[in-house]
């Protein structure tokens, strides 16, 4: 774990919200987090059976300047999951039940997480809003919670993984000081060492509820009711292990449904270990595909933000409004997301 410069580089005013507090229906927003602030630690996915991660994560947490309290079942094998369907999501709600407990964190992702979504107790979840963090197969607990809630959670890494300077102040900016930050701006320095590099798909800039996130989760949720409405939204997804044309089926199965259809503006970050790697493969690149399938939309598109099964990846707010810049490759915040 790498923790740089807490609160370094955060100073300046927060940015005049461009859409009001209620913008989206809610009653509350989660509170802010302050150090010494405990922060519930769940495992809502697929197991791990090595105790020395587990204790990693809480060290994690203590790096960040917060008190960590394991969820009940985190440590718990079944199959190949944290436990039962039941005990996973009875560890959600215990979380955020306690008032003691000021956020949530994933430990991990895996799958696992969407057996969870017709278990969980909304109207619980709604009157008592906290922030989740966490990414990967979280994506399915983010998307419903911004489907089912009035309340942003946060796209970033599992507590469990390497939380670098960027993932740090971004969610620093979002969760301890209630600013509205420019997200994702590559510097010089990340472009000469090729850590990252935006490529418009097309030019322009636009705003809407920020949604997404692992493009096989989202997929896997389409014509089900854990979707938000993604009408005007930005969407922004990445992935992990997918060769080229499962992307392709993918990206098709976004399209056939409508979803890209309804969009505003599509942000698509790092796709790992996303090839083929057959000897002389003659097919379509990911890049390709993605220009198949987002250019012809006309909105706003761009490719190569630091989202994803990477380091140093952004924290992003999921269900907050945004603007986008597809050109510089940017992620405005517009509004706060935390009390």
């Amino acid at each position: 774990m790498i923790l740089k410069g807490i609160g370094s580089s955060m100073g300046g005013a927060m940015a005049a919200l461009a859409f009001p507090q209620t913008a989206w229906p809610q009653t509350a927003l989660p509170p802010r987090l302050k150090q010494g602030d405990t922060v519930g630690l769940i495992a809502p996915a697929s197991s791990d059976d090595q105790p020395a991660h587990l204790e990693a994560a809480q060290e994690t947490v203590r790096g960040m300047g917060l008190v960590p309290k394991v969820g009940r079942h985190a440590s718990d094998i079944w199959g190949y999951f944290s436990g039962t369907d039941k005990d996973r999501a009875d560890d959600i709600h215990a979380m955020f039940a306690d008032d003691s407990v000021r956020a949530i964190f994933a430990i991990r992702g895996g799958w696992g997480s969407a057996r969870l979504l017709p278990l969980l107790d909304w109207d619980l979840i709604r009157a008592h809003p906290k922030l989740l963090v966490g990414s990967s197969d979280v994506t399915a607990l983010h998307l419903a919670i911004a489907a089912r809630t009035g309340f942003a959670s946060i796209h970033g890494p599992n507590v469990s993984n390497r939380w670098e300077a960027i993932s740090w102040n971004s969610l620093w900016q979002l969760a301890f000081t209630g600013e509205t930050p420019l997200l994702g701006a590559v510097s010089p320095e990340d472009t000469a060492q090729d850590r990252w590099r935006i490529t418009t798909i097309h030019p322009g800039k636009a705003r809407g509820r920020l949604l997404g996130g692992n493009l096989s989760v989202l997929t896997s949720l389409v014509g089900t009711p854990w979707l938000p409405d993604f009408t005007g939204a930005i969407l922004f997804i990445e992935d992990v292990g997918e060769a080229e044309y499962r992307i392709d089926r993918m990206m098709s199965q976004l399209a056939l449904s409508g979803l890209l259809g309804k969009l505003s503006g599509v942000i698509f970050g790092q796709c790992m270990r996303c090839s083929a790697n057959v000897p002389d493969y003659a097919g379509f690149t990911v890049p390709d595909v993605l220009g198949q399938y987002l250019k012809p939309l006309g909105v706003p598109a761009f490719s190569g933000a630091n989202i994803g099964h990477i380091a140093n990846q952004l924290s992003l707010p999921v269900g907050a409004h945004v603007e986008m810049d597809a050109d510089a490759g940017t992620i405005r915040v517009l509004q706060r997301i935390v009390s």
